[in-house]
């Protein structure tokens, strides 16, 4: 007797709970974690663009001996920066004060990754000049 099977096709597949954050390995013998978010604003970047569950993820790799930070484009400056977490936290966990981190904290806290050609962006060498 012959069975027919039929295959069905996914078109289109969602989590039913958020994700982590957007980057996830093992670099130089740690854990490494991090959020990658794009930035249209000239002068903020806005706190509503992390979710909170990111945050707590990150918090969480930090807590448990890992490097966890946000990478963030400011697509206004073509600048791209590694915000260490303690930085990006003094501005989370006061959002009753301020709803967004100035460009100025870039600037002065963060720390600028160099385009190239391969990679494109090296924040590897970045990594290894705060956390190693």
């Amino acid at each position: 007797m012959l069975k027919l099977i039929t295959l069905q096709e996914i078109t289109e597949a969602y989590y039913k709970t958020p994700s982590t954050t957007d980057y996830n390995g093992v670099y130089r013998g740690k854990y490494i974690d991090f959020e990658a978010k794009e930035n249209h604003n000239k002068t903020l970047f806005p706190l509503a663009n992390v979710h909170p569950h990111q945050v707590e993820h990150l918090k969480n790799i930090v807590r448990h001996g890992g490097i966890g930070f946000l990478i963030v484009a400011w697509n206004k400056y073509n600048e791209y920066y590694l915000l260490t977490l303690d930085v990006f936290l003094k501005y989370w966990e006061h959002q009753e004060e301020r709803k967004s981190i100035p460009y100025s904290t870039f600037k002065n806290e963060a720390f600028l990754i160099k385009e190239g050609f391969q990679p494109r962006l090296n924040f590897l060498s970045v990594v290894d000049e705060i956390y190693f």
